[in-house]
């Protein structure tokens, strides 16, 4: 059998369903340092990204275990997915909704390399701006939010989009084009400034 760490996502998956624990490691090994990143630069709590982060893995062996993880080959995207959910869920349970913001929106925002090489000040507001974003998703139409989500959360290209909701590319831009402004709009109107630093 090969070293698990040279395993494809897909692979490390199918190993784990047949019992084997070790390759599950090797999956958290290979991403929870870009999951726990994405958690915790959206909630800004150490704590509770912890919490988050613990409950995202749990959910993720217990989907793998229950035969319902679905081969996509985008396990990182799958699991940011879940940790997504996990996050509005929370924001959601707090309820104390601050109004959210949009100006500087970028196309890769959620990935962006530049936010681990600033200032704390800079840190700080880019986790802001990135927790505001996360917030306007929920003010868009259904068919906006699932395009925005699939692209930023699942990391899919417009072609697997719009594969996947059966419609055109073209459609799928036009979704993405229309949910950025949608959400520069709600910003611009609720007086919330979005840019990275």
């Amino acid at each position: 059998m090969k070293n698990l760490n040279h395993c494809t996502d897909e692979e490390l998956v199918k190993f784990y369903e047949r019992g084997n624990n070790k390759a599950f490691e090797v999956l958290l090994m290979r991403y929870k340092s870009k999951v726990f990143s994405y958690i915790f630069l959206i909630v800004r709590s150490r704590e509770l990204a912890e919490d988050i982060f613990q409950d995202t893995f749990i959910k993720a062996i217990a989907t793998i275990q229950q035969g319902r993880y679905t081969e996509n080959g985008k396990f990182l995207g799958w699991v940011n997915r879940i940790a997504h959910n996990l996050i509005i869920d929370h924001f959601r349970r707090e309820k104390n909704e601050n109004t959210v913001s949009s100006d500087g929106f970028e196309y890769d925002i959620i990935n962006s390399n530049k936010l681990f090489e600033k200032s704390v000040e800079d840190v700080l507001s880019n986790e802001q701006v990135l927790s505001d974003v996360v917030r306007l998703i929920e003010f868009l139409p259904e068919p906006q939010q699932e395009v925005v989500r699939m692209r930023f959360f699942e990391d899919l290209s417009f072609k697997e989009i719009a594969d996947k909701t059966d419609v055109s590319i073209n459609t799928a831009l036009g979704r993405m084009r229309y949910a950025l402004m949608n959400m520069r709009r709600i910003a611009y109107e609720n007086d919330v400034y979005l840019e990275l630093k």
